[in-house]
C-alpha cells in the first residue's frame, strides 16, 4: 500500500501553454496513487496525458494535472483574437473527464455539441445547440489553418456532420464521446478521426 504523504511533487509549476501544473513521477508513483493524491480520477489524470488508466509510468515522466489546476482556477475568458492556445485550452480542461450522455447539458453528462457550446459560451461566444447547426457558425476554416478555439466537425453516422469538437492547437482537440463515456482529448490525426472528418468553423475571430 503507497502512503500517499509521502508523495512528493518535485516539479509543481504553471505550464504556459497547457495552463496546468505538472508532476514529475518518482519511484513507486502510478497513475492511481498520483491521481488520488491530486483529488482527481484516473481517467481524468489519464485522459489529459493520453495514457491507459493501467499504464506503467516511468521515473521523471512529466504529467499534466490539469484536473487539479481546472478545480480551483476559473476559467478564462476570451474576447476579440486572443484564441491562445493555453486559455483555449484551460476552459477545456475544466471538462475533461465529464461523463458523457446523450442530450446531456449538465453535471449529469453531457454531448459533443452541448461540450462545444459549453465551452464556447464560456469564452464570450454563442453558438446553436446541435452539431450540424453549429456547422453553420462562423466562417469556414481549412485542416491546414486550424488555430485554437475552432470548432472540428465530424461524421460519425454516415449522414452529414454528427459530431463536434473543439480544437486545441497542436493537433488536439477536445470533444465529448460517446465511445469512451467521457470527455476526452485526442489528436486529429487519429486514424478514425481524421477518416471522419468534414470540416471546421472559426467563431472566434
Amino acid at each position: 500500500m503507497i502512503n500517499f504523504k509521502c508523495l512528493t511533487v518535485i516539479a509543481l509549476t504553471l505550464a504556459g501553454q497547457a495552463g496546468a501544473a505538472t508532476y514529475l513521477t518518482r519511484v513507486g508513483d502510478s497513475l492511481p496513487s498520483i491521481a488520488r493524491s491530486q483529488g482527481v480520477t484516473v481517467q481524468q489524470l489519464a485522459s489529459v496525458n493520453h495514457l491507459a488508466p493501467n499504464q506503467t509510468l516511468r521515473i521523471g515522466q512529466k504529467l499534466q494535472l490539469v484536473g487539479s489546476y481546472a478545480k480551483t482556477t476559473p476559467a478564462p475568458r476570451l474576447s476579440g483574437n486572443t484564441s491562445s492556445n493555453g486559455r483555449v485550452t484551460a476552459v477545456a480542461y475544466r471538462f475533461v473527464g465529464m461523463r458523457y450522455r446523450l442530450g446531456g447539458t449538465g453535471r449529469g453528462g453531457i454531448d459533443c455539441s452541448a461540450f462545444t457550446q459549453a465551452t464556447m459560451r464560456q469564452m464570450g461566444y454563442s453558438i446553436p445547440r446541435t452539431a450540424r447547426a453549429q456547422y453553420g457558425s462562423g466562417y469556414h476554416v481549412s485542416r491546414g489553418n486550424l488555430r485554437a478555439g475552432d470548432l472540428v466537425f465530424f461524421n460519425t453516422m454516415g449522414r452529414g456532420v454528427s459530431h463536434a469538437g473543439l480544437y486545441l492547437g497542436n493537433g488536439m482537440f477536445a470533444n465529448a464521446n460517446s465511445y469512451k463515456g467521457h470527455v476526452a482529448v485526442e489528436s486529429l490525426s487519429n486514424v478514425y478521426w481524421s477518416s471522419h472528418f468534414v470540416g471546421a468553423r472559426r467563431v472566434m475571430g
